[in-house]
């Protein structure tokens, strides 16, 4: 079952483990540092375009992002 929180610990743990800033994301997604600070805390969530965006800058699975797998690797 999708969490907003979860989705948001992981897209933190992610973003955190590539050495970029709020900032930084929000300039990928095309969003304001504001708007990532509330996916990240649960409070919100984003578009199907901008995951795939997330995964793709990231070299994520979706699935894990998600939270309906464990395994960050993307499936090939």
């Amino acid at each position: 079952m999708f969490s907003k929180e979860l989705f948001g610990q992981r897209l933190y743990e992610i973003r955190k483990k590539n050495h970029e800033t709020q900032t930084d994301l929000g300039a990928v997604l095309g969003i304001a540092k504001s708007r990532v600070s509330e996916i990240e805390s649960g409070k919100n969530t984003t578009t199907a375009e901008k995951i795939a965006l997330i995964c793709e800058h990231y070299k994520i699975s979706a699935d894990y992002l998600l939270g309906l797998s464990d395994n960050p690797e993307p499936q090939k």
